[in-house]
């Protein structure tokens, strides 16, 4: 079985014409973008088992992995707000910039549509 480590970006292909690409994790969740075929299948392992299909053999089951986390709550909420007012009031010299993307990388902002 493969194990791929992947960034933000980063993608795989599968055979001449189905591609992978892993667009980001929010908490627990890994979201990927699948671009394939119309005439591939592609199944959720919860949806094929809730439909009676069977668990490929080759699914692992993982043990659930200890992540340390930092209590959230009004308080540190708070203070990131203040500390990204602080930053956007400090121009747009290449310091501010990096500290900017740093927080970013640590707690990244939600995505908006529009």
């Amino acid at each position: 079985m493969l194990c791929i480590t992947m960034k933000a970006g980063d993608y795989f292909t599968v055979g001449s014409d189905t591609v992978v690409q892993f667009d980001r994790m929010s908490g627990e969740r890994v979201h990927l973008i699948i671009n394939a075929p119309r005439e591939v299948p592609i199944l959720r392992g919860e949806v094929l088992e809730r439909q009676g299909g069977k668990r490929p053999d080759c699914v692992r089951e993982l043990s659930p992995r200890y992540v340390r986390q930092l209590p959230w709550d009004h308080a540190k909420k708070e203070a990131l707000s203040e500390l990204r007012r602080t930053l956007d009031g400090m121009g747009d010299g290449p310091d501010v910039q990096l500290l900017r993307e740093k927080l970013d990388c640590i707690f990244p902002q939600p995505q908006t549509d529009g």
